[in-house]
């Protein structure tokens, strides 16, 4: 398991620190391990969140479904 730092996480999802410490606050975003003051995000955490994130374009009248879906 590999455990990143907010900074390190934020640079991962192009986000800043205050928006995965709003998600956090909101109880949205990727998944998070506390240890005591410590945050952390596991690597494969953030990539899950990615791949569950991802949205396929539609056309009209069809319904929504994740990129992942498709590609089974």
């Amino acid at each position: 398991m590999q455990l990143l730092t907010e900074q390190k996480a934020s640079e991962m999802l192009n986000c800043t620190i205050a928006a995965l410490r709003r998600w956090r606050l909101e109880r949205r975003g990727p998944r998070f391990v506390k240890m005591g003051r410590l945050i952390r995000y596991n690597h494969a955490d953030l990539e899950n969140y990615v791949e569950q994130s991802t949205q396929s374009v539609i056309q009209p009248g069809r319904r929504l479904t994740p990129l992942m879906a498709n590609n089974q």
